[in-house]
This record gives structure tokens, sequence and C-alpha cells, in this order.
């Protein structure tokens, strides 16, 4: 069966970096259109990444320059590799399947000095 399991989340000062691995299973990983999404507390859920087979890749504005997403076929694992972290970046982060609708567990980021 597919699945996503999310890694590298934490506790970060502002300015800090963090770099989030998804190891996926169950499926040919390098078909597939991998997304970054995350939740705030009390906000809408918010799409923050995708990355297409080619490894075309597109950006929330909220994080363009910033956070970057990336593939390693080999591995079967996206990365999310967010610098000059800041506080409103704080949120659950999951790695999304779109095709299917399949969602890892999610992982906390939190930025806070």
């Amino acid at each position: 069966q597919v699945q996503l399991v999310e890694s590298g989340g934490g506790l970060v000062q502002p300015g800090g970096s963090l770099r989030l691995s998804c190891a996926a299973s169950g499926f040919f990983f390098a078909n597939y259109i991998m997304t970054w999404y995350r939740q705030a507390p009390g906000k809408q859920r918010e799409l923050v990444a995708t990355i297409t087979r080619g490894g075309a890749t597109t950006y929330a504005d909220s994080v363009k320059g910033r956070f970057t997403i990336s593939r390693d076929n080999a591995k079967n694992t996206v990365y999310l590799q967010m610098n000059s972290l800041k506080p409103e970046d704080t949120a659950v982060y999951y790695c999304v399947r779109t095709n299917g609708g399949f969602w890892g567990q999610g992982t906390q980021v939190t930025v806070s000095s």
C-alpha cells in the first residue's frame, strides 16, 4: 500500500534552516507529481511546493526564494529545504501524492526564538 513518511521537522530560530524528507513506498515514485502542504493552527491548509516527474517546480508566493523542493527517484524520497525561516512558517508539513489523495502523517515545524 502507499505510504508516505515525513521526517526532519523540529524547533528552529527565525532565520534558521530545516530540511524535510518524505520517504515513499508502495508505488512507482518516479511516475508521480509530489507536493508539500502545510497547515497552521486555525488556518487553512496551504500548498507549499510541487515537483513534477521531470523535476519542474512551483512554489507558493509565501515561500518563493526561501524553500526548495527536490526529489531523488533512486531513493523514493522528496525533500523540502527551508531557509530563512519565519515564525509564520510554523505549521505541520505534509507530503502528498495528489493523484489518489495520499497524505503522510505530517511533521511539525516550529519557528520561534
